[in-house]
């Protein structure tokens, strides 16, 4: 389950670092993407920071556990946001299949480190 984890982070890493660098870069895809949800340019900007805080977390994560988790549920939160903007404006369900990936990916790294979070409360 371990390695499992480290997949999936890795993924989510990686993920994250591409789609949050091209929204602070202001790659015309995501210029576009917020245009078509219609969601100011400014909220790209702070979601592409919020994504890179998210890489921040999830490279800690390597060291310390529970910190896969906890970036697992601001990266699911934010994910699951980005899947009801898609829905909100009718987007076809390919355009939303990246934020829906992330969102599952998220979902199974705090899955499989809950027991860190459990250690930590318990």
């Amino acid at each position: 389950m371990v390695i499992l984890s480290i997949v999936l982070q890795s993924w989510l890493l990686f993920s994250m670092a591409f789609f949050g660098g091209s929204k602070i870069a202001g790659a015309k895809h995501q210029v576009e993407l917020f245009d078509s949800i219609r969601l100011p340019q400014w909220f790209r900007i702070i979601t592409g920071y919020v994504q890179i805080v998210g890489c921040v977390g999830l490279v800690i994560g390597y060291w310390y556990p529970v910190m896969i988790a906890w970036t697992g549920i601001l990266i699911g939160i934010m994910m699951l946001v980005a899947c009801l903007a898609h829905v909100r404006v009718n987007h076809s369900i390919g355009k939303m299949i990246p934020a829906l990936l992330n969102l599952l990916i998220a979902i199974a790294l705090v899955f499989l480190n809950a027991d860190e979070l459990s250690q930590l409360f318990g």
